[in-house]
């Protein structure tokens, strides 16, 4: 049995990339899913590099506006969030014919989906230290597929 769609429609999408631009989104609905909601949104509004420059002080303000501090062991990732969007971005390429929020589903019915989708190529020490979050790190399990913003 195929999975129930997480999202009907492009405006869940969208109401999800403006509540995290506008520090809106309640924190609980901050998951997994809309993470990659909100790339794929901003990537639909933004050039890769530039969805890769202006993602990161998004998500720090929105951390700090539900009371999460940036540091060196919470807050903003960023190796998480570049990873995620150069995933998201890839799938958004070879999916650009469907709805935003059926790319959506799709990239969570993938692989991707699975929030530990990251351990394939990083190992947990690694990927959570605390140079993981404060810079884009390399992988040391086996390379990235995904290309960086061009």
């Amino acid at each position: 049995m195929p999975p129930v769609p997480q999202f009907t429609s492009d405006l869940e999408i969208v109401a999800i990339g403006e509540g995290l631009r506008d520090l809106t989104l309640p924190k609980s609905a901050w998951t997994h899913a809309a993470h990659f909601a909100a790339a794929l949104w901003l990537l639909t509004l933004h050039p890769k590099a530039d969805a890769a420059n202006v993602m990161p002080p998004l998500i720090r303000a929105y951390n700090e506006s539900t009371g999460v501090a940036n540091t060196g062991s919470s807050g903003y990732h960023e190796t998480i969030t570049q990873a995620s969007l150069r995933a998201a971005c890839a799938f958004l390429g070879k999916h650009s014919h469907l709805p935003l929020h059926a790319v959506c589903n799709e990239l969570l019915a993938s692989p991707l989906g699975n929030s530990g989708w990251l351990l394939d190529y990083w190992s947990r020490a690694l990927l959570f230290s605390p140079e993981a979050r404060a810079v884009w790190t390399e992988p040391d399990l086996r390379p990235f597929p995904y290309p960086l913003a061009e």
